[in-house]
């Protein structure tokens, strides 16, 4: 409680454990580069053309690295990612 008071967090040991679980990345190359592109701050329509992929592609690929990380959203998906040192 004090950690808490104080700013600072508390994580439960058991969702720790989970969290841990994840361990080698489990995202391919071309997923982990469509990832890094919205850390890196570009947005939807920059990757694609970046990537020389279709925005549908993008958004596809986006959907699935959520899934798999079991993100709620894509900057959920890369705090994640960057925790782990994916990214």
């Amino acid at each position: 409680m004090r950690t808490v008071a104080a700013g600072g967090r508390v994580i439960d040991n058991e969702l720790a454990d989970d969290f841990g679980a994840l361990g080698e990345c489990p995202l391919s190359k071309r997923e982990t580069e469509i990832l890094k592109s919205p850390a890196d701050g570009l947005d939807a329509r920059e990757t694609p053309v970046l990537l020389s992929l279709s925005l549908g592609t993008v958004r596809n690929r986006l959907s699935d690295v959520m899934s798999r990380l079991q993100a709620r959203t894509m900057v959920d998906a890369v705090r994640i990612a960057e925790r782990n040192g994916w990214i």
